[in-house]
């Protein structure tokens, strides 16, 4: 399984229910990385997109604890067991987890590699991803070279489950 996440210095993902920044070049990869594939989320996650309405040309699965919660074009499941059993039907290579944080940190132990687009800036945020830099369970193994939108430098890197 994978997962695909933009982060600042401090490994921030989001202020307020939004992302920290929208940079073109990296919502252009998430959409052609993620296309035709598997999309695991969170409901706050699924809200913040446009109209609140699934990626289209996906297959999105939305876990919240809110039984009531009902929306078209989703697969909805209640619980971290309900999802680990519904990502058993797809192919583990075509599985994204897209946040949020509680997601992420949810089915980090169960990936085995991670997309990060790392953003050279410190913004005031209210979400995080674990810092997998000091994690011994995963190195870097790819980078790209140092992308700049505007005054931002940002990089594309890949890192991968080592144990």
């Amino acid at each position: 399984m994978n997962l695909i996440v933009a982060v600042d210095k401090n490994w921030a993902i989001g202020a307020g229910n939004k992302l920290l920044v929208s940079i073109p070049q990296d919502m252009k990869f998430f959409r052609e990385t993620t296309k035709g594939k598997v999309v695991a989320m969170g409901r706050k996650t699924l809200e913040s997109f446009p109209g609140g309405q699934p990626l289209k040309n996906r297959v999105n699965i939305v876990m919240t604890t809110d039984k009531a919660y009902s929306t078209n074009g989703i697969v909805l499941v209640h619980s971290l067991e309900e999802m680990l059993c519904e990502l058993k039907k797809y192919p583990s290579e075509d599985i994204y987890v897209i946040g949020g944080e509680t997601i992420y940190r949810q089915l980090l132990p169960h990936c085995d590699r991670a997309y990060i687009t790392r953003i050279d800036h410190a913004y005031d945020a209210d979400t995080y991803f674990p810092n997998l830099d000091e994690d011994p369970q995963w190195k870097m193994t790819k980078t790209s070279e140092e992308q700049t939108y505007f005054d931002l430098e940002y990089a594309f890197t890949v890192y991968e489950r080592v144990s």
